[in-house]
């Protein structure tokens, strides 16, 4: 067992909670905007994706499942096998035209990793990375995404 880190980040885009949500569902774009995520299959079972993960030379893959879907509103998600992780995505409408999103990632950091780097500083990067992820995909949205 290795040591839990979780993130949170925050967004604001120019879209109603409705596109944003739109945006978000299609889940195979998601390294479009994500930029260490290498790829998102969804698999026979609707809920259930396999992810890979490709950053500073390492790769991991796991499968995830999605554990709560409220439209517009939140997404939860909690890994099945490979890499543990889990977290949430949250729209908060703060008018017609704007989203507040609120993301979340928790997982657990891998053994491999540990030695290689101290949590505090692999955390400040994930977070740094997140957060640049949020804001390109508000950057899509915006865009018409």
């Amino acid at each position: 067992m290795g040591r839990w880190l979780e993130h949170t980040v925050t967004t604001e885009v120019q879209a109603p909670a409705a596109k944003v949500w739109e945006v978000w569902s299609d889940l195979e774009a998601m390294p479009r905007w994500m930029r260490w995520i290498e790829s998102v299959k969804p698999l026979e079972d609707p809920d259930l994706t396999d992810w890979t993960l490709a950053a500073q030379g390492f790769r991991f893959s796991w499968k995830a499942r999605i554990t709560q879907r409220v439209e517009a509103q939140q997404l939860h998600w909690q890994s099945v096998g490979g890499l543990p992780t889990k977290g949430a995505v949250r729209f908060y409408p703060e008018a017609d035209d704007r989203t507040v999103v609120k993301l979340s990632v928790a997982y657990e950091l891998p053994r491999v990793l540990a030695p290689l780097m101290e949590p505090s500083i692999l955390g400040g990067i994930v977070t740094k990375e997140l957060q640049a992820n949020l804001d390109r995909f508000r950057d899509l949205v915006e865009a018409g995404g």
